[in-house]
């Protein structure tokens, strides 16, 4: 296990919750560091620029209260998602607030970020970057990040297309570092799964969407609980990169989720999409794969409660059956 020294003893499960576009705010983020999970959210969804100090202070502020009334709970760290792309006009900005108020974590996207790791490790924060293949894994890993976010096939958002089997194995064989992984991980088992195939977390995102913390709407909640993976489309059409996203959704916005053209890269806008005149992540909603495994809409202190007991019934079971098989 490659867990870095300022996660030990601070989660209850090993998991980091994607930040996700409009999504992910400090309720979402507050109630999963309380649970033991890492939470995060992207820098982009504090709006005005301004407001991204007062969400990481408030953030910071009802944690360490929170601890302090609980010390025998773990309360796990956050992070502040960075998007290194020039249509981010707001990352340098952005990235000077994380730096004054000492953010854990920073999850880093699409360009190698060189000059984040240096600012994050200046203070003695982490850098995980998400990667969707080997070439962009020893790129970012050459930057000297941290731990890879392995964005593998089944994965919600701007998900890749490997097998996470493959994506991982091969990862782990040349990195050292912490090793996250992604693709369709929506229940306890899917993350014991994670942990027995060698990663040291599990990246989860769409599962709490369908939460009550989660900035959501009805509609959208909706179309997970009913939804399967069959539901999902692979699509590059609205942001110009590949991502996964819910059919009805797409349908909803006047496109034909069977049929759509390829997108254009050169008008990559990750705040909105930039290919079609409907939004992404507004009237185009992202989806992992995983969405079968969602029924309901609890809190997030109720649905860590199940991640955790599925999780050990996973390991139990996993155990069983392994002394099974002995020389």
């Amino acid at each position: 296990m490659a867990l870095p020294e300022m996660l030990s003893g601070r989660l209850s499960l090993p998991v980091l919750a994607s930040p996700m576009f409009i999504v992910s705010g400090p309720e979402l983020v507050i109630e999963q560091c309380k649970a033991g999970i890492i939470g995060s959210f992207p820098a982009l969804n504090a709006r005005p620029q301004s407001a991204l100090r007062d969400w990481i202070r408030r953030i910071k502020t009802e944690l360490a209260a929170f601890a302090e009334a609980n010390p025998d709970k773990p309360v796990a760290p956050f992070a502040v998602n960075q998007i290194c792309h020039v249509s981010n006009d707001r990352l340098q900005a952005d990235m000077q607030v994380c730096v004054e108020e000492q953010v854990p974590i920073i999850i880093t996207s699409l360009r190698p970020p060189a000059e984040l790791v240096e600012a994050a490790h200046s203070y003695g924060g982490l850098v995980f970057h998400d990667v969707i293949n080997q070439r962009h894994a020893r790129k970012a890993a050459e930057q000297g990040v941290d731990g890879l976010i392995l964005v593998s096939a089944g994965a919600g958002g701007h998900a890749g297309s490997l097998s996470p089997f493959a994506l991982l194995r091969e990862v782990k064989s040349w990195f050292d570092g912490t090793v996250i992984l992604s693709g369709a991980i929506s229940d306890g088992a899917s993350v014991a799964g994670a942990i027995a195939m060698g990663a040291d977390l599990a990246y989860m995102g769409t599962r709490f969407i369908a939460t009550q913390e989660a900035n959501s709407d009805q509609r959208y909640r909706d179309m997970l609980v009913k939804g399967s993976a069959e539901d999902v489309v692979y699509s590059s059409l609205f942001t110009g990169v590949h991502g996964n996203y819910l059919k009805a959704s797409v349908a909803e916005a006047g496109y034909d989720p069977d049929k759509l053209p390829e997108g254009d890269p050169s008008k990559m806008d990750f705040g909105s999409g930039g290919n079609t005149e409907k939004k992404v992540w507004k009237d185009i909603l992202g989806s992992g794969q995983g969405i079968g495994n969602i029924r309901d809409v609890p809190p997030v202190s109720e649905l860590a409660a199940r991640l955790r007991q599925e999780f050990n019934d996973a390991a139990e079971r996993f155990s069983g059956i392994a002394k099974q098989y002995r020389d």
